[in-house]
Formats: structure tokens, C-alpha cells, sequence
């Protein structure tokens, strides 16, 4: 928790760097704010902070229905203090409780449902179903307050069996019904459209060059101030377009899905491959302390990613030994004989689509094509794969290929390429001295930058 000298200042000035840092609860009114709320500050005497919107909610506050604390960034509070609750908090927050149980979770992690519980307990002050509820229902609220769906729909996307659970659990976690807070009539969607907020800054042209050079056609697109591209989720697929507004420190974002069920996991997807909950003031005092001056970057380096692990390796599989253009140029022709679609769209080849095609139509060495389909079978056997250091296993991958895969497909805030022919050429050049441990835990955004002086 940040001291609350710092809590006050940021509040008073409307901070938006510190959004989803803390949270601002007021005794007077029962409310729990956002740093960045509109309304007129308390005084002082009338303030409690917290870490998380879970907190403020377990000592008794309800949330602001002007800043509307279910918008703001994630908070970083808990990154770095358990690697296991980091998982767990992931997995969570991907709706996984909604199809397992608790001893489950704890199987998956590794560890006894007791001690799941005790860290829960110790970090967050709820338990994990406790939390997790609290997490469906802001959630619902921010598509009560954003959309125009039905109640009925509202409550599968944010994960309840029943129309009557999710108006019981609103009520007594947020101490609102859903008509408190819906202002618009509501009505059906086919294309929904959602804000999603971060902590400024944000270099949108970094990352808009790095994907732009990557775009597919018809797997995803990119203009001057957007990118969008189709998916795969749980149940279904679909596509998105978001839309940057710098000056609301936001993305708009237009999304179509053909099972609503997808819709908490898919947006907790989108923000990890925009790279919207780092804290990215962090990442750049650590960059200035290591790199040299005239290697700076500017502020606000963000980590694009990509949809899946699985797409991650099939493209680093492919860029082995070959540049971006060639490697896109593979891509293209993988998606083109692999992949489906419908009009305009391409969706990316499943692993049962490339494992049973013999690649025959890229221009590659025979045994990288072996490794693509040995890769793609991998995940036909695991539907639920290993860990990527697992695939060291599988015959022509090595560190480059995990290191680029667990980079963009699982967005690793902390891995450095020292063995890339790109990294190695810069540093060579302009900093042979570097020590990239020193840009721990960050080191991702260090290979990012260095690439972009490639």
C-alpha cells in the first residue's frame, strides 16, 4: 500500500498515474472513489485508503457510481508479493472458478486449498470464491453501466447460472441492485462497445509500429489509432477493434463474440496484449537507471501481445533464422491454407488444423516444418499445456523460441534475448558494457526497446 501522505496528494490533484493504485473510501457517505473522481474532495478526516476495490469492499463500502472504481486499471498492489497468488489471481480473474472448485484451483497451482486460502486471506483479506464473486459483479456493473444488454444476458456474461443468483450477489456484494445502477433502457447488441482505462503514459506509437509491421490480412488490422483482429475463446470466437483516446487514457473498443461467456476472459485478454495494468511508471525509472542516455526510451513503453501461447510459438517457430517480413510472410501463407473465416475475417489455424496438413506450401527447411506440426500436436495432446519451458522437450525448439513465446504470448514482463541477433547488433553498437539484469523485473521491455533500435 502506498504511504497515505502520497494517497492524499494524488487525490487532491487528481492523479491519473495513480488510477487503480488505491482506492479513496469516505466514512460520510459509504462510497469508495477512484483517485481520479469528479466530485467534490472530503476532507481528510473522512478518508480511508486501499489497495484494492476488493478492501474498500470488505470494510463495508459500496462503489462510486460517478468514477465507477470497477473502470480504473487493475491494481498492481499484489505483483511481486506471491508468485502463486499472481497465478491465482490470473486464473481467477479468467472466470476459472466459474467451472472448478476451489481444491481444483489449488491442484492446478500446486499447492493445498488450506494454504491457497491462508495467502488469500493474508494479501487480500477475502477468500478466493469471495473474491472472485466480487470480481463477476463489477464486472456486470461496468456492462450495466456501458452497454445496452439485458439483465438475462449480463448475468451469463459475468458468469452466473441464473438471473436470480446474479440479482442476489450484486445486491450483497455491492449493496446496489442492477436497476440502481443502469441509466439506458436496455435492449439487445450484436457488436458491443466498452472502455477499457490505464495509467498514463501510454507510447501508442511504439506499440502501433510494432503491430502494424506484423499485421496478417484478415487475421487483425491497424491504423494510426487503432488495432483490432479476430480470436478464439472458450466457447466461441469473434474479433475487436480498440480504438486509442489519449486524452481520456483509455481504449474504446468495439467487440462482436458469438458466446457472451467469452466476454470477461476476451477482455482480460485484450488488456494483456495492449499491456494496459503495467506499471509502467516502474518499468521506465528502472530503463533510465540501466541504459545510457542517448538509449533512453521515451515514457510509457508498453509490451504488445499476442492472443495465445500457441499462436506465440507457431510465430516464433517461423521466425527462426528469418526476418520480420519473411516471417510474416509465412504467417500469411499458414493462415491463408490453415485457417478459416467468414468474409473479411481469417481466424488463426487450431492445433488440429496444422498437426493433420504437412506444410508442404511453405517455403521453410523440412524440419522446421516438422517442428511446427510437432508443436501443433503438443497442444493437441494438452489441451491445457505445460509451461513453455516444457517445450524445450519437443525437437527444434530452444531458448529463442520460448523466450519469444512466453515474451508475447504470455506477456512475461521479465525476459531479456540476450541471444537475438537484433538485441545483440544494438548493444554491440551502442552499450557492449550492459548488464540486463539490472532492468529486473522488467527486462521485456528492455529487449522491446532495443529491438525498436534495431
Amino acid at each position: 500500500m502506498l504511504h497515505p501522505d502520497t494517497c492524499r496528494r494524488a487525490r487532491l490533484a487528481r492523479d491519473a498515474r495513480f488510477d487503480g493504485k488505491f482506492f479513496i473510501a469516505v466514512t460520510s457517505t459509504g462510497i469508495y472513489c477512484r483517485p481520479i473522481c469528479p466530485v467534490t474532495s472530503p476532507k481528510e478526516s473522512n478518508v480511508r485508503y486501499f489497495a484494492t476495490a476488493v478492501a474498500a469492499a470488505g470494510a463495508g463500502f459500496r462503489p462510486c457510481l460517478r468514477c465507477r472504481p470497477d473502470s480504473a486499471p487493475h491494481s498492481p498492489a499484489w505483483n511481486g508479493v506471491d508468485t502463486t497468488l499472481k497465478r491465482a489471481l490470473d486464473l481467477i480473474d479468467s472466470g476459472w472458478l466459474q467451472d472448478h472448485n476451489l481444491p481444483a484451483l489449488a491442484a492446478r497451482l500446486g499447492v493445498g486449498d488450506r494454504y491457497l486460502r491462508r495467502l488469500f486471506q493474508t494479501h487480500i483479506g477475502l477468500s478466493p470464491k469471495a473474491y472472485a464473486l466480487y470480481q463477476q459483479c463489477l464486472f456486470a456493473k461496468q456492462l450495466l453501466h456501458q452497454t445496452r444488454l439485458p439483465i438475462h444476458r449480463i448475468a451469463v456474461a459475468a458468469g452466473f447460472n441464473s438471473v436470480r443468483r446474479f440479482n442476489d450477489c450484486f445486491q450483497q456484494q455491492l449493496q446496489l441492485t442492477p436497476t440502481q445502477v443502469r441509466k439506458q433502457p436496455g435492449g439487445d447488441e450484436q457488436v458491443l462497445t466498452l472502455t477499457q482505462h490505464y495509467r498514463p503514459p501510454y507510447l501508442w506509437p511504439q506499440v502501433q509500429r510494432f503491430l502494424a509491421a506484423r499485421c496478417i490480412d484478415g487475421l487483425d488490422w491497424c491504423d494510426e489509432h487503432s488495432y483490432g483482429r479476430t480470436f478464439h475463446g472458450k466457447h466461441g470466437r469473434g474479433w475487436f477493434t480498440a480504438k486509442h483516446e489519449a486524452a481520456k487514457n483509455r481504449f474504446h473498443i468495439r467487440i462482436a463474440l458469438s458466446d457472451l461467456q467469452d466476454l470477461r476472459p476476451v477482455l482480460g485478454q485484450i488488456r494483456r496484449l495492449l499491456d494496459l495494468d503495467v506499471d509502467v511508471a516502474a518499468v521506465d525509472a528502472v530503463l533510465r537507471g540501466c541504459l545510457p542516455d542517448k538509449l533512453a526510451p521515451q515514457p510509457g513503453l508498453r509490451l504488445p501481445g499476442l492472443w495465445s501461447m500457441y499462436e506465440a510459438g507457431v510465430r516464433a517457430v517461423l521466425g527462426q533464422q528469418v526476418s520480420v517480413v519473411a516471417a510474416k510472410k509465412m504467417l500469411a501463407a499458414v493462415i491463408h491454407e490453415r485457417g478459416d473465416g467468414d468474409g473479411d475475417h481469417r481466424f488463426f489455424p487450431t492445433p488440429a488444423a496444422l498437426a493433420a496438413s504437412d506444410l508442404a506450401f511453405l517455403k521453410m527447411p523440412a524440419a522446421r516444418r516438422t517442428t511446427l506440426r510437432t508443436l501443433a500436436q503438443h497442444y493437441v495432446n494438452h489441451p491445457d499445456p505445460d509451461e513453455p519451458q516444457a517445450w524445450l522437450a519437443l525437437k527444434g525448439i530452444g531458448p529463442w523460441t520460448v523466450n519469444y513465446a512466453r515474451l508475447r504470448g504470455l506477456s512475461d514482463p521479465d525476459v531479456f534475448m540476450g541471444g537475438d541477433l537484433g538485441v545483440k547488433k544494438v548493444l554491440a553498437e551502442h552499450a557492449p558494457d550492459l548488464d540486463a539484469a539490472q532492468a529486473a523485473p522488467w527486462r521485456s521491455y528492455l529487449t522491446l526497446h532495443l529491438w525498436s533500435l534495431y
